[in-house]
């Protein structure tokens, strides 16, 4: 049988669940010594990981090219739909937060407000639970920026320390969502190999930091 293939979601997850599976019993000294290589074998030969950024970890789990993945539960609010999320791995902990500009006045008057998100959807759906009309514009690099030159009231974003937001003269007006690592299933191969992937799903949950 093929090996089992898990992608991971590069950079601090990717260790974090390196450390995670050696716990778990699984020789992972090929992610030590990965060089350039992207597929690399875990334990025994049976798993493989392949290594990818997180929009990435979600695509190939739901198009089934890998079974399982460890990604941001970010990441699965943002664009995940087509996969099952099993076990939450409680590193790589922040929070989704709307801030503003320090003293400001974000849920008065009338007017639409513009928000700022590198995370659009999420944006979307705290706003439609408010009943509120927003305009919301995506960014891709540093979101804190747009309130700065005036291009958007607030923002929408990863808040872990909230030190990024006090350098820029912005603070939080409101939480909306904690987010960790979530080990998520293709559907398919949860049918086809149940027994492994709740197997591995179990040996990790018993050595998880509560």
């Amino acid at each position: 049988m093929k090996p089992l293939r898990i992608a991971l979601t590069k950079g601090r997850l990717e260790k974090k669940s390196a450390a995670l599976f050696e716990k778990a019993g699984f020789d992972c000294q090929s992610l030590t010594d990965k060089g350039r290589r992207l597929i690399l074998p875990i334990g025994d030969g049976k798993m493989e990981a392949v290594l990818a950024k997180a929009a990435d970890v979600i695509t190939y789990v739901e198009q089934g090219v890998c079974d399982l993945g460890v990604v941001g539960k970010d990441t699965i609010m943002e664009q995940g739909h087509q996969l099952f999320e099993i076990l939450d791995l409680g590193f790589g902990r922040c929070g989704f937060a709307l801030a503003a500009p320090r003293g400001a006045d974000f849920y008065g008057g009338y007017r639409v407000k513009t928000i700022a998100s590198k995370y659009p959807s999420v944006a979307r759906r705290f706003f439609e639970s408010k009943h509120m009309d927003v305009r919301i514009i995506k960014i891709e690099g540093s979101v804190e920026l747009a309130p700065l030159l005036g291009l958007s009231d607030g923002i929408v974003d990863i808040v872990e320390t909230g030190a990024t937001l006090k350098e820029n003269g912005l603070e939080v007006i409101e939480p909306i969502a904690q987010v960790s690592a979530r080990l998520v299933v293709n559907p398919a191969s949860m049918k086809l190999r149940k027994g492994e992937i709740e197997a591995l799903a179990a040996k990790l949950e018993e050595k998880l930091e509560r």
